[in-house]
């Protein structure tokens, strides 16, 4: 049966939920700026919206430069915590779509806002169902989190990720075995996934400008200039092959759920109901898959659109809904003593995820 990976990248993520969050920034240049705290806006732009793209303002730019491109740009801190609570619902909608195994190596999350997942057997291999399922996962996402993400099918991981990158944002291409060639070849090296400034650098100065050169060149001579392991991979990615499995990333993930409430409001009368449901979703997805946590993690956005939060890590990996909510609710106090302005989302999140590895204790009942 022929692979079928797809890779999903949402379009610029963080600026993407603050303009969902405050519709007033719908239309304008969004910055997000990952601050030193030095000055007003010292540090570096982590992303910016199309808008913003269209001024020259580009990530890891100095925040001050991207400001003197455009003064009338919203420039934003990072709220990191919180994209991850919105990320982690995504990553849960994109995990449904995957092809269930035992060993759970179906898919891959390798950022906040990137993963991979294979298919094949949901689709038996069949790219014109990938592509439906593609468009399936962009509507399910845009209905569920009012996001959208731009979506890449092809054989492999190396093809699925260059894919998505073609028509972005909301977009989806699919790369068939049959297409490799016209895909690939006409793009320049520095656009093969996995190949860096250095390398491309060195290519080019061996008369290797595009990809369709690279698939044409001597092997040994590969091996020669960049070893062998390395000089083997160049070969086989020039002509689309790339047999890497998907792997998650054990103890890296975590789940996460965040809502708003009927009002904006200090009284534990109403958020108490809200971070009770968050933290009985949270662990009907453990229980689902069979996982432990060892942190839990409470946040809070004020009507203010300010964001705090506050951690708690415990002794060991457990998997009690009674401990979850037990700790939840101590952090949310905290959070309530200490805060005048009132709350409009709350959020519980689960960290340093384990497999649950034989009998349960009787803490976990």
């Amino acid at each position: 049966m022929q692979r079928v990976v797809l890779h999903v990248d949402m379009d610029y993520f963080f600026a993407a939920i603050e303009e969902r969050e405050n519709p007033e920034l719908r239309g304008k240049a969004v910055v997000v700026c990952m601050l030193s705290g030095r000055s007003e806006l010292s540090g570096a732009v982590s992303t910016c919206n199309y808008i913003a793209r269209g001024f020259g303002i580009r990530s890891g730019m100095p925040c001050s430069r991207a400001k003197k491109l455009n003064p009338e740009a919203a420039f934003l801190p990072v709220r990191k915590e919180f994209y991850t609570l919105v990320s982690d619902r995504v990553m849960e909608i994109l995990r449904s779509y995957a092809d269930v195994r035992e060993n759970g190596e179906a898919f891959e999350q390798i950022s906040i806002d990137e993963a991979f997942l294979e298919i094949t057997e949901k689709t038996g291999g069949d790219f014109s169902l990938a592509f439906e399922l593609g468009m399936q996962i962009k509507n399910e996402i845009k209905e569920k989190e009012n996001l959208t993400c731009s979506v890449g099918i092809g054989p492999n991981k190396l093809i699925s990720k260059m894919a998505s990158s073609v028509k972005k944002p909301d977009g989806i291409t699919a790369v068939s075995p049959d297409k490799l060639e016209s895909f690939l070849w006409p793009l320049k090296v520095s656009k093969l996934w996995g190949i860096g400034d250095v390398t491309a650098g060195k290519l080019q100065e061996m008369g290797i400008v595009k990809i369709k050169d690279l698939a044409e060149h001597d092997v040994i001579d590969l091996v020669s200039a960049f070893g062998k392991p390395r000089g083997i991979w160049l070969k086989q990615a020039a002509v689309g092959v790339d047999e890497s499995p998907l792997k998650e990333r054990e103890g890296s993930e975590q789940i996460g759920r965040i809502a708003t409430l009927p009002e904006d409001t200090l009284d534990v009368q109403l958020i108490s109901p809200l971070l009770d449901r968050l933290a009985g979703d949270v662990i009907s997805k453990l229980n689902s898959r069979e996982l432990s946590f060892r942190t839990v993690t409470v946040t809070v956005i004020n009507s203010n659109f300010r964001m705090y939060t506050k951690s708690r890590t415990l002794n060991h990996p457990i998997s009690s809904k009674e401990v979850l909510l037990e700790a939840a609710h101590e952090i949310m106090s905290e959070f309530l003593s200490e805060s005048h302005v009132e709350f409009r989302r709350v959020g519980v999140r689960v960290g340093d995820l384990q497999k649950i590895k034989g009998q349960k204790s009787l803490f976990d009942y």
